[in-house]
């Protein structure tokens, strides 16, 4: 009888109706893939990341605040970064400064320099080039739209290691600083005091002294002149 009750347990075993699958969902299939085990993995090592430097922050606060400053000043010095359009009118602006005076009173430092970036610049030779942090001015030998075999040769175009001697400017922080140096004293002709011994070239401030004396011969030049009776 043993061997009866075995022989059907098996076929009771085998008549009963197979276990439904689990019903999964499009998110879990998602999470289960190649790509979501991906995506955690890699959102758990970006998690991790920023609880150790919010750790170390909180340990070395002045480090943090050094980085912190650091990245701050580069992504304002990023944000600030002039590009083409400052240096056009920039340029511009300085060749109308320098065309109002008269050719005996302006500096020929700064007139030479800025007329041959004019000269440059109708001719389409100059080139603007963004450096992260910075901006730099150079130029070409010839203007891009130019249909010479010269202009168009990639082997003939302008080396990298050329670019050093053809840069004539160089923005940073919203300022192109050759263009502004060389328009310091854009007003004054050097020329006119080369002839003149090298003391009276350079000019100093004056001292207390001499502003308060100054003021003092000023008012007493307005005082009304006393004339003495003759005896």
């Amino acid at each position: 009888m043993a061997w009866f009750r075995a022989v059907r347990r098996t076929f009771c075993v085998a008549t009963k109706p197979a276990a439904a699958p689990a019903l999964t969902t499009r998110w879990e299939r998602l999470k289960n893939s190649k790509a979501g085990v991906w995506c955690r993995s890699l959102f758990s090592d970006y998690r991790e990341a920023c609880r150790e430097i919010a750790i170390s922050a909180w340990e070395r606060p002045l480090k943090a605040l050094v980085y912190v400053s650091l990245l701050g000043g580069a992504y304002a010095c990023f944000y600030v970064k002039p590009n083409w359009s400052s240096f056009e009118g920039a340029l511009l602006e300085h060749s109308n400064q320098l065309a109002l005076l008269s050719p005996w009173i302006r500096s020929a430092t700064s007139d030479s320099h800025v007329q041959n970036l004019m000269k440059l610049r109708n001719s389409g030779c100059l080139r603007h080039a963004s450096l992260g942090l910075l901006s730099v001015i150079y130029y070409a030998n010839h203007d891009p739209d130019t249909s010479l075999y010269e202009a168009q040769c990639t082997g003939l175009s302008v080396r990298w290691r050329e670019l050093p001697r053809r840069v004539l400017d160089v923005g940073f922080v919203g300022h192109w600083w050759i263009l502004d140096s060389k328009m310091k004293d854009y007003d004054v002709n050097e020329g006119e005091f080369k002839h003149l011994p090298a003391h009276m070239r350079e000019t100093s401030p004056p001292s207390v002294q001499e502003v308060e004396r100054n003021e003092r011969l000023h008012r007493e030049s307005w005082l009304p002149v006393m004339m003495k009776g003759v005896e």
